[in-house]
């Protein structure tokens, strides 16, 4: 016969109410507790029925992530993060890529397949600020980005603007002053470009540098060959730049091979600096410094913060985390040797905010 709840419990000597808080991943129970309970369920070959708790729960036990683009190294170690952090919690995620796309944006707040899963972290790329109001869903929603502020959710974020000065300051102290930034999207008010593009400018003019539009290089999407296009077309121009900072390392990626491409020589001509902290940035030739801000620290924050609110619980404000982001030197700034270990160079510390007073049983 199966191995019920009532048979661990007997096993353990504890009543059938602890095993389920012990099964569900209930937090609040004594370690010695859990280790009886957890001993008598390996004895004993017990198997939580998911399918009736979930009929019972109204839980799928499964969470979704909706990003713009898994092509993105940044997007992509992001669904890496994500997906194993939720496994620690027991959860499934279902991966939604909006492609950049504010049809499919839309339909991943609305559509139909909502209903397939527990509560959505969502990056949202082609909605802004002022959509908001689309945002007052009926289920549990975390916000990444910097699209959309303000929105009645949990919202985890990155230091953008001090990073990027952080940045763009490192890149002064090394001496350089015709700093160029690869990027930038012209009339772009709010999201990643025109934060990180503001934080060049205070960096700029914090060093007592002159802003000089030649040295902003305008790009779409964000991608390695974009980088090198824009790259490619100053360096052609006759722009004289002696150092850049690329604001993905997708485009620092595509910036380097410009570079190379036309015999300059990294960091000895131009030094580089990228964003995100990607994994490629280790093996690039040289190796590049970046800004790590805080990519870990973002996927396990909007785990935990979805799980709450899935669980349910008390009165609660909504939170806006801010990660904390640090500068990653390597040889593309001249901060490490061939071969010698990165090093923090510069680091912004993050923070917690709380945003909206709300029952979290709205979201429950």
């Amino acid at each position: 016969m199966a191995v019920t709840m009532h048979d661990v419990a007997q096993r353990a000597g504890v009543s059938i109410k602890t095993v389920s808080n012990v099964v569900n991943g209930y937090p609040h129970i004594r370690p010695a507790t859990r280790d009886r309970v957890q001993a008598a369920i390996d004895a004993l070959g017990y198997r939580l029925n998911t399918t009736a708790r979930n009929l019972r729960t109204r839980r799928t036990d499964m969470i979704t992530l909706a990003v713009p683009e898994l092509s993105l190294p940044y997007f992509a170690e992001l669904a890496d993060r994500v997906i194993r952090a939720a496994e620690e919690q027991g959860l499934t995620v279902l991966i939604e890529q909006t492609s950049g796309s504010r049809e499919r944006e839309v339909d991943v707040l609305t559509g139909h397949r909502r209903h397939l899963t527990d509560g959505m972290i969502f990056s949202p790329l082609e909605l802004s600020q002022d959509d908001v109001a689309m945002f007052e869903v009926d289920y549990p929603l975390v916000v990444l980005g910097e699209r959309v502020f303000d929105a009645p959710a949990d919202h985890v974020t990155m230091n953008n603007v001090a990073a990027a000065k952080a940045a763009t300051l490192h890149l002064a102290s090394l001496g350089r002053r015709r700093i160029a930034v690869v990027g930038a999207h012209e009339g772009e008010q709010q999201g990643s470009a025109a934060l990180r593009t503001e934080g060049y400018r205070q960096g700029l003019a914090e060093a007592g540098l002159p802003y000089d539009p030649a040295l902003v290089g305008e790009a779409g999407l964000w991608h390695r060959s974009t980088g090198s296009e824009t790259m490619g077309a100053m360096l052609d121009a006759g722009i004289e730049v002696d150092a850049v900072f690329a604001l993905n390392d997708a485009m620092a990626l595509g910036a380097l091979h410009a570079l190379h491409a036309r015999g300059l020589e990294v960091p000895d001509d131009i030094a580089l600096i990228g964003f995100d902290d990607v994994d490629d940035v280790r093996y690039s030739v040289p190796t590049i410094t970046s800004v790590d801000p805080g990519s870990a620290q973002i996927a396990r924050t909007a785990v935990d913060l979805l799980v709450e609110r899935i669980a349910g619980g008390s009165e609660r404000t909504f939170r806006r985390v801010v990660t904390t982001s640090r500068i990653v030197g390597r040889e593309s700034t001249g901060d490490v040797r061939e071969g010698a270990p990165q090093q923090v160079v510069a680091e912004q510390p993050g923070g917690v905010e709380e945003v909206v007073a709300v029952q979290a049983a709205r979201t429950a």
